[in-house]
Parts: structure tokens; sequence; C-alpha cells
């Protein structure tokens, strides 16, 4: 029996983008919901056009547009089985979502990132900054937790029970390092899978600017220290 796949794409101003993300999903998916987060350009449209579910999020932050995702799926009346989140810049590769989903459906894994590793990676797709910025907080993890994480990657895959379970508070930046702590908090099982890493159409909201980028490694380092004290 196939699994109820739903895809949450949080999304600002990914005009050029967003309609190839969503073609590239495998149709095994039962829904591809984006959302766009304060966006002021055509993503809404251009994400409807491509056949996905949009809702709006205007508080800025790609923890709070997951959280309006999870909320719209909340209220419906059948459950999916799988969670899977992706970024709607086009660096990731959508049809490795079967790769990232079979660790679920036949190990039964709870959880899986989808790990940007570097000879699958693009030259220039990942920032020096991103780059030690994910050595440092999965060193940490590994550190303070004997996690075997190597990688923040936004490609991910969840069982739909297990989110939930985690209690995702998170409204920005520390959205994929809460859902790594949490994870290993509850034990839950976990696998990283190799990705491919493209260049993103467009700029980088967080690593291409210097604020981005202070901000969002003050608060994966928040995470984990309040997570290592606890």
């Amino acid at each position: 029996m196939t699994p109820i796949i739903k895809v949450i794409i949080p999304a600002y101003n990914e005009q050029n983008s967003i309609a190839n993300v969503i073609h590239d999903i495998p149709k095994i998916v039962d829904e591809v919901i984006v959302i766009s987060n304060n966006s002021t350009d055509n993503t809404e449209i251009n994400a409807k056009n491509a056949g996905a579910t949009v809702l709006s999020e205007n508080r800025k932050g790609y923890g709070y547009a997951c959280l309006k995702g999870m909320e719209y799926i909340a209220k419906q009346e059948t459950k999916p089985e799988i969670i899977v989140f992706l970024d709607g810049d086009y660096s990731d590769y959508p049809e490795q979502l079967l790769e990232l989903i079979y660790p679920i459906t036949n190990n039964n894994i709870d959880f899986v990132i989808g790990a940007r590793v570097k000879k699958l990676r693009e030259n220039g797709s990942m920032t020096p900054q991103q780059v030690f910025g994910n050595w440092l907080a999965t060193f940490l993890m590994k550190l303070f937790f004997g996690a075997k994480f190597t990688d923040l990657g936004p490609f991910r895959a969840i069982k739909y029970d297990k989110l939930l379970a985690l209690k995702m508070e998170d409204k920005t930046y520390g959205w994929t390092v809460e859902m790594q702590l949490k994870a290993l908090k509850q034990k839950l099982s976990y696998i990283e899978i190799p990705v491919k890493y493209r260049n993103r159409i467009g700029v980088s909201k967080v690593s291409g600017t210097v604020k981005g980028s202070i901000f969002a490694g003050v608060k994966i380092l928040g995470w984990i220290f309040k997570y290592s004290f606890k």
C-alpha cells in the first residue's frame, strides 16, 4: 500500500524556480504545499499554475512557513504517513524524494536527512559560511549527543506522527537544527542519504547576506546549547 506523502515547501520570492521544483517532484506525492512567506513576486501564481496548494504566511521566517503548512495538514480529514520538507529555490533535486522516503517505507526509519555531501555538490552551491556552519553544528551535536549527522540539509523526510511528537516551535532559522535535536532527544531512528546539490536560482535570503548568516548561526548554536544543558 502506497503511503500518503505531503511535501511542504516554504518559499519567499521564488517565482523563477518554484515551478521547476514542483514539476520535478515524483507523482507518488499526494499533495505539494507551497507556503508563500510574504512573497512580493509571482511565486504564488506560478506555484498554483504548477499544481501546488498555495498558502500564505505573512510573518517572515522559515519556521513560520513550515508551521503554517503543518497547521493546514492537521485540519485535513485524511492524514499523511510521511512529510517531506523541500526548499523552493531548485538547489535540491526533487526527484531524489524517492531515495529519501525509501528508508521510511522499507526499513521503518523515522527520519531521513538529505546530506549535501561535497562530491555531489556543484561548485559554489554552498557558501563558505554554510559549509563551516554545518560542520560546527554537526560537530557540536556529535560532541554533546553522540549524533551521526553531517548536515542540516533542508531536504528531509519524516513520519508524520513523529513530526507531531517533536512539537516544533522555531519560527525562523533554527527550524532544521531544532528538528534534528528533538529527534535525538526523542531517540528517533534516523539516517542520512547523500543528495546532489546545485546552485540555486536567485539569491539566498539567509546565506546570501551577512545579516542572514549571522542570525542563522546564532539561532542554530542557541538551540544546540539550549539542549546540551537541559
